[in-house]
C-alpha cells in the first residue's frame, strides 16, 4: 500500500486535432482547466501535461532542494525554479526529451559552489527526477543571489 497517494483526472471530448479536455486536481487547486491541440503543441491558451509536469517538477525539486539546504545548515530565504519541460518528434509522435531547471536563490550561511553542489544532489533526489531518471535528460543551472 502506498504511504502516499493523489489523484488528478482529465477528460477529452473529441479527436487529436479538433477537440478538446481539461484537468482537475483531487485537491480543487487546479479545476476543469482547459487544454487542447493548440495549448499543447502550439501556444493556444490553456494548459498542456507538459507545462503541468514541469510545475510539478519545479515544485519538488524546490521543496527538496530546500530540505537538503537546511540540513546542512544554512538558510533557504527565497529559493525560485523555473522548470522547462522540452519535447522532441520521436516516430510518429512525441516524447519528454529535457527538463532544464534554472534556479535562484538566496541562501544565508553558503557560497556559489556549495549551493551549486546542493542544487546537483536535489536534482539526483526529487521524486520526480526519479521517476524520469534514464528517460529524461534533466539539467540545471544554479545561481547563488
Amino acid at each position: 500500500m502506498a504511504d502516499i497517494a493523489r489523484k488528478a483526472n482529465a477528460q477529452w471530448m473529441g479527436d487529436l486535432k479538433g477537440g478538446k479536455g481539461n484537468i482537475s486536481t483531487e485537491s480543487g487547486t487546479v479545476k476543469n482547466a482547459q487544454y487542447s491541440f493548440s495549448t499543447r503543441f502550439e501556444n493556444g491558451t490553456g494548459t498542456n501535461p507538459e507545462e503541468l509536469l514541469a510545475a510539478a517538477h519545479a515544485g519538488c525539486f524546490t521543496m527538496q532542494l530546500c530540505a537538503i539546504l537546511a540540513g546542512h545548515g544554512h538558510d533557504p530565504q527565497d529559493v525560485r525554479t523555473e522548470a522547462t519541460c522540452e519535447m522532441v518528434k520521436d516516430g510518429p509522435g512525441f516524447k519528454v526529451s529535457a527538463m532544464k531547471l534554472n534556479v535562484r536563490g538566496k541562501v544565508g550561511n553558503i557560497d556559489q559552489a556549495e549551493f551549486e553542489k546542493h542544487v546537483a544532489q536535489a536534482a539526483k533526489m526529487c521524486p520526480l527526477s526519479k521517476v524520469m531518471e534514464g528517460n529524461v535528460d534533466i539539467t540545471h543551472e544554479a545561481v547563488l543571489e
